[in-house]
């Protein structure tokens, strides 16, 4: 399976802070916001990425993150000109894909749970249909929501209702089979001239094929594109991180732990960021198994 973040975007909900920096470049604490969706395709498994971005954006962000051979993955770089709809992003990527399984991660969402490498690995691993995860929110009219039968099988979905059916909002994590790409191509733009992700997700929905993975009690999610949302993120990384002692959203971290990348990789990294809290975190990795903590 293939990746996709999409860092597109004007970001004009934080404005005048993206006035002259990209949005996925913004610290949540002390990371920038690519880091963490980032970090979630690794933890699927994913290692070749394309990063799709604007004219202005996909420079400064390909300088922080180069081809990604220095935490063992494959990054590749595409435009998108306008944002014309997160679901261009399988056209404008097809050359990348040549018709393989997908998982497409929002540039601004943040996932974290100690589930969450088990959710990722079903939605993986299946080799039919769709997958995207649910997160429980208290205010699911500002999400798009998924209505559930009794036996918590999706049956419909409805973006920012009214009078939510349920509480659980489709988060920016959706993973496709070979059919997407057939799928996209036949979309016509909405109401607002977008291509929408929700038709994508309708149409595997309405051929029996979309599944949910719920994100179970404790789990967060953040959709880091407002400064309420950005800032309450930050809160949170540095809650978990001060009180644990453990990162959220390192790439090296998480590369050396899944053996992408060998223990005097992280160190020459580490001594890279010397005199910097991060690299100091890095050095202090190698003292322990690269099991996952």
């Amino acid at each position: 399976m293939k990746g996709i973040l999409l860092a597109g975007g004007s970001g004009t909900r934080l404005l005048p802070l993206t006035q002259t920096l990209s949005k996925q470049l913004l610290p949540v604490y002390n990371k920038p916001l690519i880091y963490y969706p980032l970090s979630t395709l690794m933890l699927a498994g994913i290692r070749e990425i394309l990063i799709i971005s604007t004219p202005r954006d996909l420079p400064m962000i390909e300088r922080l993150l180069g081809d990604g051979s220095q935490i063992g993955l494959s990054l590749h770089y595409a435009v998108q000109e306008k944002p014309n709809g997160i679901a261009e992003a399988f056209t404008i990527g097809a050359d990348f894909l040549q018709g393989e399984p997908v998982c497409l991660v929002l540039g601004d969402n943040i996932f974290h749970s100690h589930e969450l490498p088990h959710l990722l690995a079903r939605a993986t691993n299946r080799k039919e249909g769709a997958s995207v995860l649910a997160c429980r929110v208290s205010n699911p009219s500002a999400y798009g929501v998924v209505e559930l039968d009794a036996t918590g099988k999706p049956i419909r979905l409805v973006e920012k209702p009214a009078k939510p059916a349920s509480n659980w909002a489709v988060t920016g994590l959706y993973f496709y089979d070979g059919q997407v790409h057939d799928i996209a191509r036949s979309l016509r733009p909405s109401q607002r001239g977008e291509l929408e992700i929700t038709d994508i997700n309708q149409i595997y929905l309405e051929r029996g094929q979309l599944n949910i993975e719920f994100m179970g009690r404790g789990a967060a999610w953040f959709d880091a594109g407002t400064f309420d949302s950005l800032l309450g993120a930050s809160q949170y990384v540095h809650m978990l991180e001060v009180r644990q002692g453990l990162m959220i959203g390192l790439p090296e971290e998480i590369a050396w732990r899944m053996n992408y990348i060998s223990t005097d990789d992280v160190r020459a990294t580490a001594k890279a960021m010397r005199n910097n809290p991060l690299g100091n975190y890095l050095l202090g990795l190698l003292d322990e198994p690269r099991a996952h903590a």
